[in-house]
């Protein structure tokens, strides 16, 4: 009965290690190793989403995106968080021609072309009407960049621009000083930076308006203007 006792307080408070006979008092698992590493499960986001009732701080390397994950939620609503690169998308602008100096709001036509989207199963741009639906609920860091020029003389102009999820303007507005012709003064930009938690199925826009006079304000040239999300 003593030995059994004995062998059952070792196991209760002994480290275990491999590849060293001395692992580390503050560790329970101590690896040493100069030629190899540890492999842990490697899964499908299918079968990550199938494990019943997944721990939390369980962690799983997912195959499809080649990134870790672990469970940041609890068993009953997971949140597989990526502990590696943060995913994002960014598009810019092919639209050199839409005037955005107008009395009612429009999208900025900053999406015409997809820079990169490193998960399309987050992200759906539409460039066609300039918008990214968000697929995933969680937090988000985006970063909008709008240069403008005008051919116009005279008149001055100062286009305003905000973040909009859902049609709903969020968050803070870009403004700029008056822009005009004269004195080499057409050319100005509007700058965002904002993070949201947004959920799944939020669309996000960048609203563009007139708010001084009137007369044609275009994006400067192809690829000066671009949005970037990124899921942190």
């Amino acid at each position: 009965m003593v030995i059994l006792l004995f062998g059952i307080n070792y196991h209760c408070y002994s480290q275990v290690g491999i590849g060293t006979t001395s692992p580390d008092p503050s560790s329970i698992l101590d690896i040493e190793s100069n030629n190899g590493g540890l492999l842990i499960p490697r899964l499908s986001s299918t079968q990550i989403a199938s494990i019943p009732n997944p721990a939390n701080g369980l962690l799983v390397y997912n195959t499809d995106l080649n990134i870790f994950q672990f469970n940041y939620g609890s068993t009953v609503t997971p949140n597989w968080l990526r502990t590696s690169r943060k995913l994002s998308v960014k598009c810019s602008n092919t639209d050199t021609t839409t005037d955005v100096n107008n009395n009612a709001a429009i999208n900025a036509p900053i999406m015409g072309s997809l820079n990169w989207n490193d998960d399309i199963s987050i992200y759906n741009v539409d460039t066609v009407n300039n918008t990214i639906t968000i697929n995933q609920t969680g937090r988000y860091r985006i970063t909008v960049n709008v240069s403008l020029i005008t051919t116009v003389n005279g008149a001055r102009f100062t286009p305003e621009m905000w973040l909009e999820i859902n049609g709903t303007q969020r968050g803070t507005f870009g403004s700029t000083g008056y822009i005009r012709i004269n004195n080499n003064h057409e050319e100005s930009s509007l700058h965002i930076t904002e993070v949201f938690n947004l959920n799944s199925g939020d669309i996000v826009s960048v609203a563009i308006v007139r708010t001084a006079n009137a007369g044609v304000v275009t994006l400067r040239t192809v690829g000066s203007s671009n949005i970037y999300i990124e899921k942190i």
